[in-house]
């Protein structure tokens, strides 16, 4: 029986200890105080586990590298993830946009059945340990050092040491180094579903205000769409968030410049929109242009509104011109609002880039360049939007790096 020591005890590393188990003996090292640290965090504390959508229209939700992800996401399957926990006791639903999450609400339980089934496969789990150096010889990893300076030795190890997100949860990057030294190439970490900070003025005004069913769209400087979506958002104190931006960001790239628009009522066409307007403005016709908006834009907004049509807030709705009404019309539909830059990579859900898909073996997620090294999760260059799909990502490579330590 071989020995297999899989790093990282977050959701890939977990699944990969689990799935190895069935024909190994396998040591889980984990560098925190407690396995799932990051898991604990997923959906606001709740857990988006996976998504129900059709296991085929996964590839749509990930941007970076999602044809190196069917093996894995084929040979376990959001379905699979959900049989797996609803097995073992762990109840599940499904909320809007397909969202998985436990009946609990509660993150712990995910976590703690995926303990159980740790404890039941006989997995060994070594906490606050720290992997400081990988030893390769004649292209095979013989051991690992930690930090301490204990030597842990295996017949093949899986590295699911995350990316740079959220590092107060162990997912800092530093690994990569060490892997980097073996041989492989890393692309460049960069924050995704991560929020996005913007220079306007307003913005302060704004922060809080939450948004649903508005479409956000986002053009590189030669005026090509990146990125065009409906759904939720809100505005912070320096820009803003929401699972629409946090997936608008995942399309955005370094050093880039954007435009970035809000269409306040995406169901209307601008004909219809106007006509809706005109609706309004005849029911407040003796009111003052500041007073009449109720019944489009929250309180919130409603002075911006103002103040960006370039109406004067005390004119009266029944002396507004038709070219102010076309104009105000043109601004519900096209909300410009200045790019700045990406939050940090500290502060992002997953990291962008991480070691190069080219170099895996997408088939058992074996390097291709150490014989004996396998990966899963966000330490590899692949990414997905919100909404579960990076969580379901973390469990078909790992299951996929575990079973196939054998072969």
């Amino acid at each position: 029986m071989s020995k297999v020591v899989v790093v990282g005890g977050g959701p890939a590393g977990m699944m990969a200890a689990i799935s190895a188990a069935k024909y190994n003996k396998v040591l889980l090292i984990e560098k925190n105080e407690k396995i799932g640290k990051k898991l604990f965090i997923t959906g606001k504390g709740r857990c988006n586990v996976t998504n129900a959508k059709d296991i085929g229209e996964f590839i749509n939700h990930i941007p970076t590298n999602p044809y190196f992800l069917y093996s894995s996401l084929y040979s376990f399957t959001n379905e699979d993830t959900m049989n797996f926990f609803e097995s073992k006791g762990t109840k599940l639903k499904v909320e809007r946009g397909d969202r998985v999450f436990p009946v609990s609400d509660k993150s712990s339980d995910i976590i703690k059945t995926l303990e159980n089934e740790l404890k039941n496969s006989n997995v060994e789990i070594m906490l606050n340990s720290n992997v400081e150096k990988l030893v390769l010889d004649n292209n095979r990893i013989t051991e690992i050092i930690l930090a301490n300076g204990k030597k842990i030795y295996g017949d093949h190890f899986i590295i699911c040491g995350g990316g740079a997100s959220y590092p107060h949860t162990g997912s800092d990057g530093v690994i990569l180094e060490e892997i980097k030294k073996t041989g492989h190439s890393i692309i460049s970490l960069k924050p995704s579903l991560v929020p996005i900070e913007l220079s306007d003025d307003f913005i302060k005004d704004l922060q809080g205000l939450s948004l649903k069913n508005v479409e956000l769209s986002i053009k590189n400087n030669k005026n090509k769409v990146a990125f065009k979506e409906l759904g939720e958002m809100l505005f912070t104190h320096f820009g803003i968030s929401g699972p629409l931006v946090l997936s608008a960001s995942s399309n955005i790239k370094e050093h880039e410049k954007y435009k970035i628009s809000i269409n306040f009522k995406p169901a209307l066409t601008l004909e219809e929109l106007d006509k809706r307007v005109q609706k309004d403005f005849k029911e407040n016709l003796n009111r003052d242009f500041k007073n009449s908006l109720d019944g489009l834009f929250p309180k919130k907004l409603i002075p911006i509104m103002v103040q960006l049509s370039g109406i004067d807030e005390n004119k009266k709705v029944n002396a507004i011109t038709k070219e102010e009404r076309k104009k105000f019309v043109d601004l519900i539909h096209d909300f410009n609002l200045t790019y700045k830059g990406l939050r940090p990579v500290s502060e992002a859900i997953v990291t962008a880039g991480g070691i190069d898909t080219k170099e895996i073996d997408p088939s058992t997620m074996k390097s291709k360049i150490v014989e004996n090294l396998s990966f899963a999760g966000e330490i590899i260059d692949v990414d997905a939007y919100t909404g579960g799909y990076n969580v379901q990502i973390a469990f078909s490579t790992g299951y996929l790096a575990g079973m196939k330590v054998s072969e």
